[in-house]
């Protein structure tokens, strides 16, 4: 019997939808294990190989602790709102609601295709109204939630308007604001003019949008935000208590960016410098820069003073002849992203106000500039600069010739500032010759004896914006009335369905597509919120529906949410560290303060899979015209024979060019099915071969389209398999680790599975598994693949669990194992790597129930003992034959069996024995 792959497979997928052998329930009588992969966005492109990569991996262990009688949750949906979805069907000419569902259906087909074990009752989609009814339940919970700092937890803002109420004091609407965990501001924004819409700080990469590469621009908006900052400290803590990857653990705590120090106020200088009225008098200033810094040591070392380009105090104190540098300066400014501005190192840039700032201690005049390199949204927006002990403000300083203080004693300053902390302070008066912590604590002792500040404790994180000025989003439940007052909607009145657009062109003044709809807008209460929520939104609390997915009276249920509890493993990349997992983390701990579900972390153990990449081929076409060259022969001469045979003159200049990995074989070309692509573009072509074949040249790149070096899973499953693809991708290398996508060693993965259907299946003989009992030998081979595959699926090195897999049955293939001993248990532990191949043996073996409820095998330690030692038997020191002996064998029966030997015979020869030393466990010498 042959393993016809393709009708097994197909078979056995057909059978488990049928049976729904996937189907979860809330079963609490067995333990739980929650295995979950981000979910995808489902695009127009579908999956490429690199997409199922973390998949297949959490699929494998959740099946795995299926056959430990665990009850798995593992369940997929969509993330089928937002930005990209609204941008496809712009550029299709098609509305986002049929775009995605169509997506999401071919989406489905190729997971199945994978045969992944999801259960899709449980399946949840972002865009459903549904689903976003409980987003939008959650976004009024944060709406109509403060965080007490006296208890560290949110909690309903009936509660702080009971407690001014009580002290005879009315809180008005705006003042609310400030506490509100859902809030709407007016805040400088990454305004994206191609794409219309606000972008958060992760959504724009070198000044340009994420998505599209469009200019990006800093704007002020109102804005709906959510208060994460209130939680900084918590999110800071709670990283202790999950098992994350260390180094998606400190992105998230410099994300999150907590430092210490202090906060204290500049007085803005009365008179002289200071900015003119309309009168041509000075402006007496009652205000003041409030800065914060973690080195409060150096103030004695300010020699200027720096505002963001944005703050309030800039227009204030900008004197007259100013005035138009500043707003120059400014208009440059708003151009670049704040990634932008961080990372810029060597160009400085910065901008006179003309006004003066007054030392706290000195008395000193300080000049106030304003620079890019400061922005608005970290800290107060205002630093005292200190050019001897920080390279920013050291680079400014030389650049507009401003004073470089030294505070340092014996630090040399003359090219660069100093920046470490073992020094001793000078020209500091009271701290001069005090080490870095005591002057530090002297200077913070100071400062709030003399009430110029207080110590501070401060996050560079910000508040997260919530607001999108784009169509395919959750609705607000908000309705703004006559005075504009934002009024939250009665959670009865969920879900405020998105209305049907046609177009979804920018609406007036900067507002959403949605402000075109005037019949859904303009209500008999007021007008109805036209921004939509990001794509964070719906992905902030997923995990918590597919629990209770089908629950129409709440997001879901406490009791059910108690089981299911955390994510025990969670699958996904990297990229997502400071967006989406810091936003979840949040919400978690806001529904667990407010008492909803029990736990204040989603995720307990995290793994970050690595990228597949593509492996890109080349042409390389003489530059002007439509000749190829092979990859050998750039550069060579051309013989006269090629010359008269091909009609090309000369090799010059090459252009290199990417052609469809799927019409080259390895690295050579077909020359047929090439000059039939791009509408025929290359039917002429004329080549320059090497030993008859063209050559293509390759490079490792991001697998897209553009590059045409997308591979389609289901091409690789037609030819190969299904089971063939799993392993496959896991025997590339560790899941953590990024790797091309190559094909060669595909085939000996698909011969390793046809060497295992010959173990029990004869083409001509059919089944040919037997009751024997199975020798020492065939039981420690099985007993080393559980201990060996139990290891690693634990730890996710499934790369070396495939290779396990083909040791053991080269192992049993060399000992002609048949016994269904060994055999029945081998199919329970290749079962989550290759589920179809397998069902179809168990079956074989005479088993009626499915295999995907079989008991996972037990190790037995005893077959591991090692109980013989194959000895080196070396003549005179030197090892020329090896034998294998009980390690309880007796000392004189080995001498005997050794000297009888034909090999010692012949390398004795003849010369009588001197010694014959035995090292048990260890050697053999016989000395003549």
């Amino acid at each position: 019997m042959q393993y016809t792959f393709r009708e097994i497979e197909k078979k056995w997928q057909r059978i488990w939808n049928e049976t729904q052998a996937y189907k979860v329930s809330n079963d609490t009588s067995k333990p739980k294990c929650y295995v979950l992969d981000m979910f995808p966005y489902p695009s127009g492109a579908g999956l490429h190989v690199g997409h199922p990569l973390g998949y297949i991996a959490s699929d494998i262990y959740a099946r795995y602790k299926r056959l430990k009688g665990f009850n798995v949750l593992h369940p997929m949906g969509f993330d089928s709102f937002g930005l990209p979805a609204e941008q496809y069907a712009i550029e299709t000419g098609q509305h986002p609601a049929v775009t995605t569902e169509k997506n999401i259906a071919r989406y489905k087909e190729q997971l199945n295709n994978i045969g992944f074990c999801f259960d899709w009752s449980r399946e949840v989609k972002t865009s459903d109204p549904s689903y976003y009814k409980w987003t939008q339940w959650i976004f009024l919970q944060l709406y109509n939630s403060w965080y007490n700092p006296e208890t560290n937890k949110a909690e309903p803002i009936e509660g702080l308007i009971k407690q001014h109420t009580a002290k005879g004091i009315e809180l008005s609407e705006n003042e609310l604001m400030k506490y509100r965990l859902a809030y709407r501001a007016e805040s400088l924004v990454n305004w994206c003019e191609a794409l219309g819409t606000v972008l958060a700080n992760d959504e724009v990469v070198n000044g340009v949008s994420e998505r599209g590469g469009h200019p990006v621009e800093r704007k002020l908006m109102s804005q709906w935000f959510l208060r994460i900052t209130s939680f900084a400290e918590r999110l800071l803590d709670g990283l202790n208590r999950v098992d994350f990857p260390e180094s998606l653990k400190e992105m998230q705590r410099n994300w999150i960016g907590r430092s210490e120090g202090a906060e204290l106020a500049f007085k803005i200088q009365q008179s002289n410098s200071a900015s003119k009225n309309e009168s041509g008098n000075d402006v007496q200033h009652n205000s003041a820069i409030h800065v914060f810094t973690t080195r409060p040591d150096t103030i004695f070392g300010v020699s200027f003073m720096v505002l963001a380009p944005e703050h309030s105090l800039v227009q204030e104190i900008t004197t007259e002849e100013q005035k138009k540098e500043i707003t120059e300066y400014q208009k440059y400014v708003s151009s670049r992203s704040e990634r932008d501005r961080m990372s810029e190192t060597k160009k400085v840039t910065g901008a006179f106000t003309g006004a003066y700032a007054v030392h706290p201690f000195t008395g000193k005049a300080i000049p106030i500039w304003i620079a890019d390199y400061v922005l608005m949204g970290y800290g107060t927006g205002a630093i005292m600069a200190v050019p001897c002990g920080d390279s920013r403000d050291y680079a400014f300083a030389r650049h507009f010739n401003i004073d470089i203080p030294e505070i340092f004693e014996g630090k040399d300053i003359s090219e660069q500032a100093y920046e470490e902390k073992d020094v001793t302070y000078c020209a500091s008066e009271f701290i001069n010759g005090l080490n870095y912590k005591d002057a530090s604590a002297r200077m913070l002792d100071e400062i709030e004896a003399r009430q110029l500040g207080t110590r501070k404790i401060n996050f560079r994180m910000r508040d997260a914006g919530f607001s999108r000025q784009r169509y395919w989003g959750e609705p607000f439940p908000i309705v703004y009335d006559a005075n504009g007052t934002p009024v939250a909607m009665r959670e009865d009145e969920l879900p405020l369905e998105l209305p049907y657009l046609e177009t979804y062109s920018a609406g007036p003044n900067g507002k959403g597509p949605l402000a075109n709809a005037t019949e859904w807008m303009n209500i008999p209460t007021g007008v109805r919120e036209t921004d939509t929520m990001p794509g964070y939104a719906g992905s902030s609390w997923y995990y918590l529906r597919y629990m209770d997915p089908h629950n129409d009276d709440t997001f879901c249920s406490k009791d059910i949410s108690s089981y299911w509890n955390q994510v025990d493993v969670y699958v996904g990349g990297a990229e997502h560290a400071v967006g989406h997992l810091l936003y979840s983390r949040m919400w978690c701990k806001v529904l667990n303060d407010l008492g909803y579900i029990t736990y204040d972390e989603p995720y307990k153990k995290l793994i970050n899979q690595g990228m597949i990449g593509g492996s890109s081929r080349f042409v390389y076409r003489i530059s002007g015209t439509n000749d190829f060259l092979s990859k050998n022969r750039i550069g060579s001469s051309l013989s006269s024979e090629e010359i008269v045979e091909t009609g090309i003159q000369t090799s010059g200049p090459v252009d290199e060019i990417h052609v469809d990995v799927n019409i080259v074989d390895g690295y050579e070309l077909d020359l047929d099915k090439f000059r039939t692509v791009k509408n025929n573009e290359y039917a002429d072509a004329r080549f320059i071969l090497e030993d008859g074949k063209y050559i293509c040249g390759d490079a490792v790149e991001k697998m897209s389209k553009s590059k045409y070096n997308v591979v389609n899973p289901d091409d690789i499953i037609e030819q190969y398999g299904t089971d063939t693809f799993r392993m496959y991708e896991m025997f590339l290398g560790p899941i953590e680790v990024s790797k091309p996508w190559d094909t060669k060693g595909i085939e000996g993965v698909h011969r390793f599975l046809r060497k295992l259907w010959r173990l029990y299946m004869d083409e001509s003989k059919g089944y040919i598994v037997t009751d024997e009992k199975a020798s020492m030998e065939e039981q420690k081979v099985l007993h080393q693949t559980i201990k060996k595959i139990e290891y690693d699926t634990e730890n996710f090195a499934f790369n070396t669990s495939v290779s396990q897999f083909m040791i053991c049955v080269n192992e049993l293939a060399r000992l002609n194992c048949t016994k269904k001993e060994i055999l029945e248990p081998l199919l329970v532990l290749l079962t989550p790597f290759a589920p179809h191949i397998s069902e179809e043996l168990w079956q074989a073996l005479g088993n009626t129930n499915t295999i995907l409820d079989a008991s996972y095998p037990e190790l037995n330690e005893s077959y591991l003992i090692e109980n013989s030692f194959t000895y080196p038997v070396a003549i005179n020191g030197k090892t020329r034959t090896e034998y294998e002996f009980a390690l309880d064998a007796d000392a004189a029966e080995i001498q005997e069996t050794v000297l009888k030997d034909a090999i010692v015979l012949k390398w004795m020869e003849d010369k009588p024995l001197k010694k014959f030393i035995y090292i048990k466990g260890k050697m053999i010498n016989v000395v003549v």
